[in-house]
């Protein structure tokens, strides 16, 4: 079931400009796909999908390129578009983003592979990022305030 959901998840967006959760979801369940938000979160996690700039100016779901300069790319246009800013206690990074915009910002930080990041969990507008140490929190809100 899950790989015919991924499969049904890349035809949709790679048909429709999806811009949110909720609008994938929503031609999810109209292909008869039974699923919820959260799988559908983890979906696009798993998907490594990315929200990229459209020519109309709209943020919408797309495939991470394989070029590792290419996600570079997307990252760091998408990071300075949508995040307004970063600060870090003891060893977790916190970033806010503009409203809806942090699973998307998550997602690209995820493709990212950060050494120092033990993992990464968003709401709509917020993401904490769990550090290895004090240190490599203090290294990594450094480096990512130099994106915005």
């Amino acid at each position: 079931m899950k790989s015919r959901r991924h499969a049904k998840i890349l035809e949709i967006i790679g048909e429709f400009p999806i811009e949110t959760q909720d609008e994938l979801l929503n031609r999810l369940r109209a292909e008869g796909f039974k699923t919820t938000q959260a799988t559908i979160s983890r979906d696009i996690k798993d998907l490594r999908l990315v929200k990229t700039l459209g020519s109309d100016g709209k943020y919408r779901y797309a495939t991470a390129s394989k070029n590792s300069s290419d996600i570079r790319s997307n990252f760091s246009s998408l990071f300075a578009s949508s995040v307004s800013s970063i600060d870090f206690a003891q060893n977790i990074v916190v970033i806010k983003t503009l409203s809806g915009m942090a699973q998307a910002v998550c997602a690209a930080l995820d493709s990212n592979e950060y050494k120092a990041v033990v993992g990464t969990i968003a709401g709509d507008d917020t993401i904490f990022v769990a550090c290895r140490s004090g240190e490599l929190a203090l290294s990594l809100a450094e480096e990512l305030k130099k994106l915005i």
